[in-house]
């Protein structure tokens, strides 16, 4: 589990480095390792032959193509990816939420959300890999 951790706060260093989430949101995702390491098992274990490992969120500007936002993160830190992921996206909110919660926690894998803002001009996928 040693191992896991290491990995998870290199990736979240990484993600600060390149930019990707800001320093501040680093520091939570740190701290939110550091309370994971504190429990012996998930609240909710995750069902399905494979575990996935990564909650991924992508906002595209939908007039370029463009990715505006592309983070990855571990799978041990998904509650606090979802509530990242709703800075990004406040359309995404209450009962979206939790069906992202639900989906994860059943071990649905692949696209659980994808919405087009035609307003913002921007799409919101997101992903569990």
């Amino acid at each position: 589990m040693a191992m896991a951790t290491t990995e998870e706060r290199l990736q979240i260093l990484k993600m600060i480095e390149e930019g990707k989430i800001s320093a501040a949101e680093g520091a939570e995702l740190l701290r939110a390792l550091d309370t994971k390491g504190d429990k012996l098992q998930p609240q909710e274990p995750l069902k399905g032959a494979s575990a996935p490992r990564w909650f991924r969120v992508r906002v595209t500007d939908t007039s370029t193509g463009r990715n505006k936002v592309n983070i990855n993160i571990p799978m041990g830190l998904v509650n606090v990816g979802i509530k990242m992921g709703a800075r990004f996206a406040p359309e995404i909110e209450g009962q979206r939420l939790e069906g992202i919660l639900d989906a994860v926690r059943s071990g649905q894998l692949g696209k659980v959300i994808d919405i087009t803002d035609d307003e913002d001009g921007e799409r919101v996928e997101i992903f569990v890999e």
